[in-house]
């Protein structure tokens, strides 16, 4: 995968709301992604999941698109995730993305009737052929309900030429080989499940979607570094200490748990909207005493990667 659009460690912002108002905190969604490009993220990916882009009203969604892309300023590469109920709200998004600059767009197949295939294959095909910008197909039954397999991905592919990228989230280590194999190595496949960072590298990824720099970024590189640099004691032994916090973080909610934590560490970005929740008291202290233990470790620091960021 020599020539794909993104590699690496793409670090997702979450979407910042004043405590006061409720509305979208744009200068603080500026320094936090400010902050994952200067803790040595190779892209920044903002409006997923862990933005809370499917509760923000159109024009606090291009905003946020705008704001987080003129921060990184081409520093890096920019995924947007477009996202919408409809193939009309997902196209305009695409278009927003584009217009400001965006590297790359994803779409999650975000459904409220079960698509037919050929429904399927239509608001692809249109969302891709609203830009030039290459596609990341977004595969996440846990939050969309639809479970794309490698087959009707790879298919999918074949009649969309812009769309190049797959990113899987289902949690089978096995569909990363698989949809390679299938596409005869023309997809990238990029790993969205935390808890299976390593064993996606080893499969063949070309890059890890993650929360998780948000809060331990110099972790997440230096997991890279060690699977990049073929040291495979060290991969294993950094993810070993990382796992227990992955697992965290997903299993009580991305956004609620990144925020917690940004407040942990004195970097604040409100709470999530309605109906999300902060995280409870019990919750946030065992958060608060893994982002300690993983600080203070010794296996990685800023001189061992070479980074520099406002957390582990």
């Amino acid at each position: 995968m020599a020539n794909a659009p993104l590699k690496g460690i793409i670090a997702y912002p979450v979407t910042p709301f004043d405590t006061v108002t409720g509305e979208v905190d744009l200068a603080t969604l500026s320094r936090l992604t400010d902050e994952l490009v200067t803790a040595g993220s190779h892209a920044v990916a903002p409006l997923g999941s862990t933005g809370e882009s499917a509760y923000l009203r159109e024009a606090e969604w291009d905003a946020v698109c705008e704001t987080a892309l003129q921060t990184v300023a081409n520093r890096v590469p920019t995924l947007v995730g477009v996202s919408h109920w409809s193939t009309e709200g997902t196209v305009r998004r695409a278009r927003v993305a584009a217009r400001h600059g965006a590297t790359a767009i994803m779409v999650l197949p975000q459904v409220y009737w079960k698509l037919t295939e050929a429904e399927l294959q239509w608001h692809y095909a249109a969302v891709a052929a609203a830009t030039d910008l290459p596609v990341m197909l977004y595969n996440n039954p846990g939050t969309s309900g639809v479970d794309l397999l490698p087959e009707t991905v790879v298919a999918l592919a074949r009649k969309i030429p812009n769309l190049t990228m797959v990113k899987e989230s289902s949690g089978d280590v096995a569909r990363f080989r698989a949809i390679r194999e299938l596409s005869d190595g023309a997809l990238s496949v990029y790993n969205g499940s935390n808890p299976l960072a390593l064993d996606a590298f080893r499969s063949g990824a070309a890059g890890w979607c993650t929360a998780s720099p948000c809060l331990v970024p110099r972790w997440a590189l230096e997991l890279y570094a060690a699977v990049m640099g073929g040291d495979d004691g060290r991969a294993d032994a950094v993810l070993a200490e990382l796992l227990p916090f992955l697992e965290f973080i997903v299993g009580h909610g991305l956004p609620r748990t990144i925020k917690a934590g940004l407040r942990i560490q004195g970097r604040g970005a409100g709470s999530p909207r309605a109906p999300l929740m902060p995280l409870p008291e019990k919750e946030t202290k065992q958060l608060q005493g893994m982002l300690e233990r993983l600080a203070a470790h010794p296996l990685v620091d800023s001189a061992a990667t070479g980074t520099a960021g406002p957390a582990a």
